[in-house]
């Protein structure tokens, strides 16, 4: 278990966390918040690129800040942006991670091979990482991190800059790899945690806002989504929080704690809660 008891991160006088207490069991924890708001100090702190300024990081009872390459041999970590050689083919890239981590050439060639093919790279294995997409090389970047068969798989960003296709191949991934290991999953787009992310973790003006099931946080806002004509007056409190297409032309969804003039009710999704919290300040629905 991995626990995170009353952390701050400070750097000089500014504070980019506060008193932050987690605790992480297996599965899929996705760190849901706008950009600036600590997701990546967290993360680092995680993998101990950074340590806090006070309280402490803990696994199954041990001061990660003292464990040294004990804690870095259970942990698998693909920041934002990940250095490679683009002249190195996915294969030898990985060849040369495993040396690093000490593997045996046996041990590593064994894991490189199933390690390809469960990030769907096999075809791949011996192309120049300099010819690979994006969402290849995100792909990559987890089997490099996945390399010591971790417990504690971290991924900063990792689908920043991916299509809609890569992103839905990635998710499907991480679902994969999260039944035997806890992967902690930070982003700001919300649809790719929604559906594999059994507690998501929200940040809010440097603290812990709420650490919950995707189910549980959207429930709070039931009966206060609707969905109107875009032409439709809006009163004071009622808060636009997108806007697309219906069969009649532009619709808007609204936070709202009384029906509309017209429109539907809707069911609340991740990203009406999302947009309720950090745009229209309803972060006290679930305080």
């Amino acid at each position: 278990m991995l626990s995170v008891e009353q952390v701050t991160k400070c750097y000089g006088d500014f504070t980019a966390l506060e008193d932050i207490s987690l605790e992480f069991t297996q599965g899929v924890y996705g760190l849901l918040a706008p950009n600036g708001a600590g997701k990546s100090t967290l993360m680092k702190m995680l993998a101990t690129l950074l340590f806090p300024t006070k309280g402490r990081i803990l696994w199954d009872g041990e001061d990660i800040a003292f464990m040294g390459e004990t804690y870095r041999g259970i942990l698998g970590y693909l920041p934002q942006d990940f250095g490679y050689y683009p002249n190195y083919t996915p294969r030898q890239f990985m060849r040369y991670a495993a040396a690093l981590q000490k593997l045996t050439r046996a041990v590593a060639d064994q894991r490189i091979d199933r390690l390809l093919e469960l990030v769907g790279l096999s075809d791949a294995a011996d192309k120049k990482l300099k010819k690979l997409s994006g969402g290849m090389l995100q792909r990559v970047g987890i089997a490099v991190a996945m390399l010591n068969e971790p417990k504690l798989l971290i991924l900063d960003e990792p689908t920043a800059g991916l299509d809609p296709g890569e992103r839905v191949r990635f998710r499907n991934l991480i679902h994969a790899l999260a039944n035997e290991r806890i992967v902690i999953l930070s982003t700001h787009i919300v649809s790719d945690i929604e559906t594999i992310a059994g507690q998501i973790i929200m940040l809010r003006d440097r603290r812990l806002l709420c650490c919950d099931t995707p189910s549980q946080i959207c429930s709070r806002f039931r009966g206060k989504i609707f969905q109107v004509p875009a032409d439709v007056p809006l009163r004071p409190h009622q808060h636009v929080l997108s806007e697309g297409q219906g069969e009649n032309g532009t619709v808007l969804r609204i936070l709202s704690d009384m029906p509309p003039s017209a429109g539907v009710a809707v069911a609340p999704t991740l990203e009406d809660a999302f947009l309720a919290i950090y745009t229209a300040g309803e972060s006290e629905h679930i305080r």
